[in-house]
């Protein structure tokens, strides 16, 4: 299962809608990767979207 495990941002789901305004049932997933992650000095790893990432809600283990 794809989720953020700083924010819990996950897999959401909707419609694709074309352009005739057939609905087709679709997911959007976030874009996570997995990550080594410093958190009270001890390094593990986690599974962090990318905009937690950019804005620097984890610090990352070099």
């Amino acid at each position: 299962m794809k989720f953020c495990e700083v924010c819990g941002k996950g897999t959401i789901s909707g419609n694709s809608i074309t352009h005739s305004d057939r609905k087709i049932r679709r997911t959007w997933k976030p874009n996570v990767k997995t990550i080594k992650v410093i958190e009270n000095g001890i390094v593990s790893k986690k599974t962090v979207c990318t905009r937690c990432m950019r804005s620097g809600k984890v610090q990352r283990a070099i």
